[in-house]
């Protein structure tokens, strides 16, 4: 498990219970990990590589430059230059969203972060077992466990509300977190204290009606987490198993969840295997972490050594914790899911806080503000866009330091890639083939929505901005944009849509408050009035331009939460006049100009003008309070909008 001093500050404190000694921080992924006497060497590290690529797709290369503020120039010789192909003709099955698990992340009492943020990415993997909580476990006092089972019991109760698994962590409600002292399971050879420990878990499980996945303990190969000798642990895990077989024998077992990676030349890796064996006593899932290591050549490396020990897997492997610290980023969070579904790898997010902290914030996919109301970092939106991935996984050939996951679904005219970098910058060509298997060309070309997920460095992010919003044009069933790829911590997604479908994707954020266009209370009812809110990711806030024929700029915006339009109440032209969602009809008062503003400096700065009326979707009151009413007032004109601002709105999903 990790764990972090204080998160705020950007400096990494390192757990020595980790096995990582002072001079390694967790969050640098090019540095070896240290392991134990009889373990390899070091974990693979990540470097950059230079490779020249072919030809590049130079109009959209510019205007995604021009788009960033990235000169072409500015990567010398593009030494770090690298492609990736996205074959849309070999296609496999439906995405079942690999990568959407957490190591902890949710309130003791079960009850947050909102649903959304777990719908949204469709999440379906906690880790928990209350550490952290308190001083201690059951190897304390029965009253430190029943703090830590009350929080287990929570979160477990949450995550099956939300359609989740939950894996059930035992040696925390022993109390073995790795920051706590007290004695193990079989100290002096005397597994009684264990043994009554076993039982109270079993009676709280069967009470309460759990199904869980038993991941039996927590890195035995580590000092914090198992302190005595591996022969000692081989005992508890044999002893431990055959209980959860006799008393929950549909309940699937997990082990054994070490620090690194499996190889052949880890001798701890090797016992277990062997001892596993001759017992009797495999898990159903195989486990280890990959803080930072690749999971791809990790579960090759599983697979090897099972054969050779004469064991199977029948079920994906879990790598229960993934991630450095500084890989937690929107091109970091990428990048992983790419490597993970390319595994085939069950994997749940590595949590770096500690204390109450670690029952907190989405394991770092969010943040709070000074009220602690929740608010997306940019990794989060990585993970949306990972969960509005449908249809069929589709291949995607990854490039130097650069991977992701590409799906196509042509019921819904859609063709979708996530892209991630492992520390790699520079032009990224991406080569879109057997274009011909999609739905999404007409006429010879597709169009193609570019956008960039940044990073934020560790503030909350409104979402994606797009970058390029253009027709390629399809030859051989072919066509290939380029990103120009500045910082590896931002992340890149490229939706291939038909050219007919030329609706535009946005929120609508507050130049003035820097809160979104929201639609209150998630309401499905006609007649709600619209509010601004903070900017959280939600679909209520995710608005659709339909562009209205005939009218230039002119736009119908629907909501994609509740699917209704936006609409000036009763068609009024007064000021003041309430700004609502309403069935779509079409008439004048739910069209709306986008009239761009320049007074700030941002391209996409627009004044929503309502066609039947000609006033501006305004913030009354000029307001910077989350929850104030949104009206038509009288637009603002020339020097006002420099100071005044609580008509401009800023449409990130527009080009």
């Amino acid at each position: 498990m990790n764990r972090l001093g204080d998160r705020g500050t950007g400096s990494p404190c390192p757990d020595p219970f980790d096995g990582l000694p002072p001079s390694r921080s967790p969050a640098d992924p090019t540095t070896p990990e240290p392991y134990p006497a009889g373990r390899p060497g070091g974990l693979p590290t990540q470097r950059r590589t230079a490779v020249h690529l072919p030809k590049k797709a130079g109009a959209l290369l510019c205007a995604l430059a021009a788009a960033t503020g990235t000169s072409l120039a500015a990567s010398p010789a593009h030494a770090a230059d690298t492609s990736v192909t996205v074959d849309f003709a070999t296609a496999g099955g439906a995405p079942t969203y690999h990568a959407s698990g957490t190591l902890y992340g949710m309130s003791p009492d079960g009850s947050l972060p909102q649903d959304h943020f777990y719908t949204d990415i469709k999440w379906h993997l906690e880790r928990a077992g209350g550490a952290q909580l308190n001083g201690g476990g059951y190897a304390t006092s029965l009253a430190d466990y029943q703090t830590r089972w009350n929080a287990t019991l929570a979160q477990y109760k949450r995550t099956t509300a939300l359609g989740g698994t939950f894996v059930l962590l035992p040696h925390d409600l022993w109390g073995a977190d790795g920051t706590t002292h007290q004695s193990f399971p079989g100290d002096n050879g005397n597994w009684t204290q264990f043994d009554n420990f076993v039982n109270q878990l079993f009676s709280d499980v069967r009470a309460n009606h759990m199904t869980v996945q038993w991941d039996l303990w927590n890195e035995p190969d580590g000092r914090g987490f198992w302190p005595g000798p591996q022969s000692q642990y081989l005992q508890m895990w044999s002893r431990f198993y055959a209980d959860v077989r006799s008393n929950f024998p549909g309940q699937l077992i997990v082990g054994p969840s070490i620090a690194g990676q499996p190889s052949s030349s880890y001798a701890w890796w090797n016992t277990y295997l062997d001892y596993v064996k001759a017992n009797n006593v495999a898990p159903d899932i195989y486990s280890w972490h990959d803080e930072p290591a690749d999971p791809v050549p990790g579960t090759a490396s599983a697979n090897a050594t099972l054969a050779a020990h004469g064991l199977t897997n029948t079920r994906p492997y879990q790598i229960n914790e993934y991630g450095a610290l500084s890989q937690q980023n929107a091109g970091g969070g990428a990048w992983f899911i790419g490597r993970l579904e390319r595994a085939g790898a069950d994997g749940l997010r590595g949590n770096w806080a500690s204390g109450t902290g670690l029952h907190d914030d989405e394991a770092n996919l969010l943040t709070r503000n000074s009220v602690n109301q929740y608010l997306p970092l940019g990794e989060w939106f990585t993970y949306r866009y990972y969960g509005s991935q449908t249809g069929n996984i589709v291949n995607l050939v990854p490039g130097n330091g650069v991977d992701g996951f590409a799906t196509k679904d042509n019921a819904a005219g859609n063709a979708k890639v996530l892209l991630g970098s492992n520390g790699n910058t520079g032009n990224t060509t991406v080569n879109l083939t057997g274009l011909n298997t999609t739905s999404v060309v007409q006429n010879g070309r597709v169009r193609a929505v570019v956008q960039r997920i940044p990073d934020g460095n560790g503030a909350a992010v409104a979402g994606p901005v797009t970058i390029a919003d253009t027709l390629l044009a399809v030859n051989g069933n072919a066509a290939s944009v380029t990103l120009p790829y500045g910082n590896a911590k931002d992340g890149y997604t490229v939706t291939l849509l038909p050219p007919a479908n030329t609706t535009v994707s946005t929120v609508a954020v507050s130049e003035n408050s820097g809160q979104c266009l929201d639609d209150t209370n998630l309401s499905s009812s006609p007649g709600t009035q619209y509010q601004q809110y903070l900017c959280e990711g939600g679909y209520q806030q995710m608005l659709d331009l339909k562009p209205v024929v005939g009218k230039p700029n002119t736009y119908t915006v629907v909501n994609e939460h509740s699917g209704l339009c936006l609409d000036v109440s009763g068609a009024s032209t007064a000021d003041g006049a309430a700004v609502i969602q309403w069935n779509c009809g079409g008439q004048a008062n739910q069209q709306f100009t986008l009239s761009p503003v320049t007074a700030l400096g941002n391209s996409q700065d627009y004044q929503l003008v309502a066609a039947h009326s000609g006033k501006c979707v305004d913030v009354s009151g000029v307001s910077t309070t989350p929850g104030a009413l949104i009206h038509q007032w009288t637009c603002d004109t020339g020097s006002t909008l420099a100071t005044k601002k609580n008509q401009i709105w800023r449409l990130a999903g527009k080009a």
